[in-house]
């Protein structure tokens, strides 16, 4: 097991993690956060837009998971380094993508009934 593997199974979490927001988006027909709208990474662009770039992060996480990995796919220091690829990834857009949808500030209880 190369270290190299341990990284590009990091990052292949990491972009599976940014995919699905702006794939599920898209196909919803709603507009998101992307790195090509103004301002960058905070205007929202079509949802056209959020199909491609969820299909490339698709494409580059299956790229750095399958194609760069080695043949044990299931050693646990692969699946520990993609995990911690998809929570990193995860919290960062969380946070933010929240400023923009309200997601950084609990609801008042009993708010929103």
């Amino acid at each position: 097991m190369d270290w190299i593997h341990v990284v590009s199974w990091f990052f292949g979490g990491a972009f599976l993690t940014n995919a699905v927001p702006h794939f599920v988006s898209g196909v919803m027909g709603r507009p998101f956060q992307t790195p090509f709208a103004r301002p960058r990474g905070e205007g929202r662009s079509s949802s056209t837009v959020n199909v491609l770039w969820g299909g490339f992060n698709f494409a580059v996480a299956w790229l750095l998971l399958c194609r760069a990995g080695s043949d044990e796919l299931f050693s646990t220091a692969y699946v520990v380094s993609t995990g911690l690829g998809l929570l990193v990834m995860g919290l960062m857009l969380a946070r933010w993508f929240g400023r923009f949808n309200g997601g950084n500030t609990p609801l008042e209880q009993g708010a929103g009934r």
